[in-house]
């Protein structure tokens, strides 16, 4: 007998997996495909993985700074084990994606490991198998997207985001071509363990998705630590050089010879989940086009996660999923993307929510307010003083616009700009509210201030 399921979700990321809990959560019986392990990109390949990476580099600059907090080592001389150090990180995944199987198995969710695509508005076929479902929820992730750069295709020392996550063998030189979050992050880890690190940019700075000081900041602070960045410039060719792979930039006589390089140049939706319906379903810009409910153009099927393009990052997905589950299940909900964080765990920390201040001042009368963690006592007794707090307020009615954050746990300090966006409290508000002392978090409520003109741990501000 054909089974029919109330909803069947394909992809079990972290979009799918949520939207298949929620489905069951609300009463639904519930099948997931997932063509490899549960957890997707994300405990898989990305998130996870990278953040085991940066916490070993972590371990490293706290080992070589060591005599500053009065520990003195005999050497700061380190071997670094590659091998140990992936198996470290497929541990910690294991764990991660084998706390999701138990979940869905918890919540009684049917999950089918096989490559699955739509058959019909109402059908998914894997593996040979047609299995009927009223609703289906399309949480087919995202795929390493890949530049057509000459002679990257055939060269065996070009890896993608994927593949360097599995090399047990350190390379002596690594070209990142691609200064976005991926590629930043990478090469913080990669320069803390021991390989020399260049990191190639076509646009004019790093993570041109972020905010200019924290693009300047972030520069400043990966060449101290050996990492070379070349921004505004344009990758010729992947070739052989004297024997080795190189970069050949454009207009340069000089290649950057490498052992390994990363292409780090984004990720697309991967719509292999569509199957028999691709020419059905609307896609804009190689994306699946979705509604505030996560509804594609067929009322039944919805799109969440990376497959609609709207934020690719994991904790949108979770939201996404979630809606899209509940809206399957015969509710009415729609997804509130407007104060999603983006964050990245390079040495220091950045991270932002809102506007830029660029974009806020296309269209508000604004104020900055800045504090600089070298001015936080937290800060300087923990010898985390780089970076600082950045926040962008309307001048009418104190709105924070956006916060944008480099230092000491700016990924998790964003979380309370956000928290205070998402509740519509003001800067004149947040200025005023008590924080611990001394915490990172202080930095938050003096940037307010400073915004306001009145913050107490500055000198006051020249009036032009």
């Amino acid at each position: 007998m054909k089974q029919t399921y109330d909803v069947a979700v394909i992809g079990g990321g972290p979009a799918g997996y949520i939207a298949a809990i929620k489905a069951s959560q609300l009463g639904g019986r519930v099948v997931l495909f997932e063509k490899d392990t549960v957890g997707g990109t994300c405990l898989n390949r990305g998130c996870i993985p990278t953040k085991t990476y940066l916490k070993t580099a972590e371990y490293i600059q706290h080992i070589k700074h060591a005599k500053t907090r009065g520990i003195h080592l005999k050497s700061t001389d380190f071997t670094l084990d590659m091998g140990e150090v992936v198996a470290g990180k497929n541990q910690v995944v294991r764990q991660l994606t084998g706390g999701v199987a138990g979940l869905l198995k918890s919540y009684g969710v049917d999950v089918v490991k096989a490559s699955a695509g739509l058959k019909s508005a109402t059908q998914v076929l894997a593996d040979g198998t047609v299995y009927e479902a009223k609703n289906i929820i399309l949480c087919g992730g995202s795929k390493a997207g890949i530049l057509p750069i000459p002679g990257a295709a055939d060269n065996a020392d070009v890896v993608t985001s994927d593949g360097i996550l599995e090399l047990t063998e350190l390379p002596k030189r690594l070209a990142v071509i691609g200064g976005g979050v991926i590629g930043c992050e990478m090469a913080c880890a990669f320069q803390s363990f021991g390989s020399q690190v260049t990191i190639i940019e076509l646009a004019d700075r790093l993570v041109p998705t972020m905010d200019k000081d924290v693009s300047a900041e972030l520069r400043k602070s990966l060449e101290q630590q050996g990492v070379k960045v070349l921004t505004a410039q344009k990758v010729a060719q992947i070739a052989k050089h004297e024997g080795v792979s190189a970069v050949f930039l454009a207009g340069q006589a000089d290649p950057i010879p490498a052992d390994k390089i990363l292409l780090s140049t984004g990720r697309v939706a991967d719509l292999e989940c569509l199957g028999e319906l691709k020419d059905r379903i609307k896609v804009e810009q190689g994306k699946i086009a979705v509604d505030a409910q996560m509804r594609t153009n067929i009322p039944n099927i919805y799109a969440a996660g990376d497959v609609n393009g709207k934020y690719m990052l994991a904790h949108a997905a979770f939201k996404m999923g979630e809606t899209a589950a509940a809206n399957a299940m015969g509710h009415k909900e729609i997804c509130d993307l407007s104060h999603v964080p983006g964050c990245l765990y390079t040495l220091p920390e950045a991270a932002s929510v809102g506007m830029t201040e660029e974009e806020a001042r296309k269209s508000y009368d604004v104020s900055i307010g800045m504090f600089p963690f070298r001015a936080n006592g937290r800060s300087l007794a923990s010898g985390e003083t780089t970076g600082f707090v950045k926040v962008i307020v309307d001048k009418k009615y104190g709105e924070i616009l956006g916060a944008h954050i480099v230092g000491a746990c700016a990924t998790e300090l964003i979380q309370e700009v956000v928290n205070l966006m998402a509740m519509e409290i003001t800067a004149h508000e947040a200025a005023d509210v008590v924080h611990g002392h001394p915490t990172y978090a202080e930095a938050i409520m003096e940037a307010c201030a400073d915004a306001l003109g009145r913050c107490l741990h500055l000198p006051p501000k020249k009036r032009i």
